[in-house]
């Protein structure tokens, strides 16, 4: 299946799980798993949020920030692939100067 974000509608989501700023999101889901494209602009955030029923792979397309998992920092930059396991916790920040996007994917297992 094909999926292209430029067909798709971008949904904007204030303080998403509790975050600072919006989250702009174009987004799949079919009940099984969740691919989403996302941004965030500078000093936005994505609240510390559990998965307790799903992993998440992120992978960073432009833009640098800091994601938290399980209290473990890591620096986000283009290139890099964040990895949070089902029962982990994690928070995505954009501490840069300019927008933050990436890629998501959110499987149920």
């Amino acid at each position: 299946m094909l999926l292209d974000p430029s067909t798709m509608e971008t949904k904007v989501i204030p303080h998403f799980n509790g975050g600072e700023g919006e989250l702009h999101a174009k987004m799949f889901t079919d009940g099984m798993c969740k691919i989403l494209l996302g941004t965030l602009a500078p000093g936005s955030s994505i609240g510390l949020h559990t998965h307790d029923t799903t992993s998440e792979t992120i992978y960073i397309l432009r833009g640098t920030g800091t994601e938290i998992c399980d209290g473990q920092e890591e620096a986000l930059r283009p290139g890099v692939c964040h990895y949070c396991p089902k029962g982990s916790s994690h928070t995505m920040i954009n501490t840069g100067t300019e927008e933050l996007a990436f890629s998501a994917v959110v499987p149920v297992q």
